[in-house]
């Protein structure tokens, strides 16, 4: 059974007794200031926090059934519940009593009798801490999100940026971001990674900010010094995103140093083969070798997407991972959507 006291803005409690005696007393003392609403078992108490927010608890301990000591373990083993602020009421006096309730999470002890001035103390003392951790923790929240759209958008344009420089559009790097997350979620990746995948797929060719652009931005064949030169550009790319805690930058660094391995280990710079790539790796290569094969460029003309698929057809198990390359064939309708909706603008 429950029912609503009194209401009032300043919050809301529960009173939880099996005697409606002693929630009378609490309310009493309680009314002028909250909300005060009521339990007379364990088991409604249980029930109704999961209707109602509140924003304390006042428990007692020997209750019929479910006793205090198990209302407050279940309510501390519940995500929705176990941040509301428990105080056991109770007659217990014992040091054992009262440290197995806050070894259980209780906040606090309050002794029957209750003093009408301390409960009143203690209840408001801890519902403003109670708003003080929430408060701060939006505000953590909060600057933790405006820090992580700051970082993916510095990746995002120092993605481009190198793009730039290999005379190529900054559509590129949104296009082929997008088909890996496309990818990535049709090979059973988690939608949280596949959208780091996103933001980290841009910086790829990061590396290529350290490659001369008479290397570059030749517009004939590479001689092997030139081409040993640029195939340095992963190593310079992780060496430029560095090694930093950071989830997204983490995936960045191993998207950037492992999208020219080969899944037949003809690749660079270190040569991995199969599974020992990364498959964020593979991803991007698949997505980026099909948008550079059927974007125009400078060289050359856009292949057609009858052409692109015909040649990452025939390099199925030499450069790109069959599997992957089976699902994203599956996905070319998509890819082609991205193709429009982010075309290189003239």
């Amino acid at each position: 059974m429950n029912e609503a006291i009194e209401r009032n803005p300043m919050g809301t409690i529960l009173v939880v007794d099996d005697i409606p005696e002693n929630i009378s007393t609490l309310a009493g003392m309680l009314r002028d200031n909250y909300r005060v609403l009521f339990a007379t078992s364990g088991a409604d108490a249980l029930e109704i926090v999961r209707r109602q927010q509140f924003d304390l608890i006042l428990l007692d301990v020997m209750m019929p059934g479910m006793d205090g000591y198990e209302v407050c373990r279940r309510l501390k083993a519940d995500i929705v519940t176990r941040e509301i602020p428990v105080i056991f009421v109770t007659a217990l006096t014992e040091v054992q009593d009262e440290t197995r309730g806050l070894e259980l999470g209780a906040v606090d002890f309050l002794h029957k009798p209750c003093h009408a001035a301390i409960v009143r103390l203690r209840v408001q003392l801890h519902i403003e801490r109670h708003n003080r951790s929430h408060s701060l923790e939006r505000l953590v929240q909060e600057r933790t999100r405006e820090l992580d759209e700051t970082r993916i958008e510095i990746v995002r344009r120092l993605g481009r940026a190198a793009e730039y420089r290999d005379n190529e559009t900054g559509m590129h790097v949104i296009r082929m971001s997008k088909s890996s997350r496309l990818l990535a979620r049709a090979a059973g990746v988690a939608e949280r990674q596949a959208n780091l995948l996103l933001n980290a797929a841009p910086m790829h060719d990061i590396g290529k900010i350290g490659i001369p652009d008479r290397v570059l931005i030749k517009p004939g064949p590479l001689d092997p010094e030139e081409w040993a030169l640029m195939k340095t550009h992963p190593l310079i790319g992780a060496e430029i995103i560095g090694d930093h805690p950071s989830e997204l930058l983490q995936m960045a660094r191993t998207v950037a140093l492992t999208h020219h391995e080969k899944w037949d280990g003809s690749g660079y710079p270190h040569g991995l083969a199969g599974d020992g790539i990364p498959l964020e790796g593979r991803i991007v290569t698949i997505a980026d070798v099909f948008d550079a094969l059927t974007s125009e460029r400078p060289y050359k003309h856009a292949w057609s997407t009858a052409e692109a698929v015909d040649f990452m057809r025939a390099q199925s198990g030499t450069m790109f991972d069959p599997a992957l390359l089976n699902l994203f064939l599956d996905l070319i309708p998509q890819v082609e959507d991205i193709r429009r909706r982010y075309a290189d603008t003239p």
